[in-house]
C-alpha cells in the first residue's frame, strides 16, 4: 500500500490507476471501526478494464488516522475527521474529487462538501444519515467490553443473507481496531447532525442503501435524498448495513453509473 504523510503521521491508503482516465477521481471512506478494506472491490472494479473504452475515475481508498495500517490516533468529532480528509486530498495533490462514504464515512463526505464545497465534485452516500445517533449501550459496551460490543455491532450491520463467513471477517476485522478509536468514531457518530443544512450542498449526490438495512434503515437515506437538491436514491434489495461487501458489483454499477455523469 502506498502512503503518504498528513500532519506529522504516516497515512496508508490503496489505489487504482486507469486508462484511460476522465473522471473526477473517486476517494473512499470508510466508516466507524472500518478500513480501506471495506471498498476493495470497488477501488478494483470502478475502473475495469471490462468498462471499454469509456472514461474511468482513479480510485483510492483510505484508513482513517488510527485505522487499518495510519499511525495516529482517532477522532472524536466528524468535522475532524473531514479535515484530516482534506488534508489527504491535499497530499495528492488532488483539488476536487468524489467523495464516497459509507455510514461514519458518509458523514465525513457530507462534513467536507458543506464547509469545501470547492472541493467536492460528488457525492456518493452509501448507508448513512444526517444524523448519526449510537444507542448508549453501544458507547458504554466498547469500553467495558470490546469484543462483545464488537460481536455486536457487527450482528447488526450485516443483512440476513450475508454469509456466515463475511460476519466472522468483519468482526475480526473491527475487533482489531483499538477501543479507543472504536469509540471515539461511534461519539463522533452520536454528535453528527446536520438535517437543517442539507439543503446546502451542492455536489450532485447518490444515495445509496440496502434494504435489510438495521443500523441505517431506508428512512435515513430517504431523508437525504429529499432534503440534498438533486440528490438520487437507489436501493439494493436484501442488503444489510455492510451494502458494498454484501452486494459489491450492485453498488460498483450504481456508483460507475453516477461518475460517469460527472466531468473531471
Amino acid at each position: 500500500m502506498p502512503r503518504l504523510e498528513i500532519d506529522g503521521q504516516t497515512a496508508y491508503y490503496a489505489y487504482r490507476r486507469p486508462v484511460p482516465a476522465g473522471q473526477p477521481p473517486v476517494v473512499f471512506v470508510h466508516g466507524a471501526g472500518g478500513t480501506h478494506q471495506h471498498w476493495l472491490y470497488q477501488v478494483r472494479d470502478l475502473n475495469s478494464p471490462d468498462r471499454g473504452d469509456q472514461p474511468r475515475p482513479l480510485t483510492y481508498a483510505v484508513d482513517l488516522p488510527g485505522h487499518g495500517r495510519s499511525a495516529g490516533a482517532g477522532r472524536e468529532s466528524i468535522q475532524a475527521y473531514g479535515d484530516w480528509l482534506v488534508a489527504f486530498l491535499d497530499a495528492l495533490e488532488v483539488q476536487r474529487a468524489i467523495l464516497v462514504g459509507h455510514s461514519m464515512g458518509g458523514a465525513i463526505a457530507l462534513d467536507v462538501a458543506l464547509r469545501q464545497p470547492q472541493r467536492v465534485a460528488g457525492l456518493g452516500l452509501v448507508a448513512t444519515g444526517a444524523r448519526l445517533k449510537v444507542a448508549p449501550t453501544i458507547l458504554e459496551g466498547i469500553l467495558t467490553e470490546h469484543q462483545a460490543a464488537v460481536h455486536l455491532i457487527c450482528d447488526w450491520a450485516f443483512g440476513p443473507e450475508a454469509p456466515p463467513e463475511l460476519v466472522r471477517l468483519g468482526r475480526r476485522q473491527m475487533g482489531q481496531v483499538p477501543a479507543a478509536v472504536l469509540y471515539g468514531d461511534f461519539v463522533a457518530c452520536d454528535a453528527f447532525d446536520v438535517c437543517d443544512r442539507l439543503s446546502r450542498i451542492t455536489a450532485p449526490t447518490l444515495v445509496l442503501c440496502g434494504t435489510r438495512d438495521r443500523m441505517t434503515p431506508v428512512k435515513y437515506s430517504t431523508y437525504l435524498r429529499e432534503h440534498i437538491p438533486g440528490a438520487s436514491l437507489q436501493r439494493v434489495e436484501g442488503a444489510g448495513h455492510m451494502v458494498m461487501i454484501e452486494r459489491p458489483q450492485a453498488t460498483v454499477r450504481a456508483l460507475a453509473a453516477f461518475a460517469g455523469t460527472l466531468q473531471a
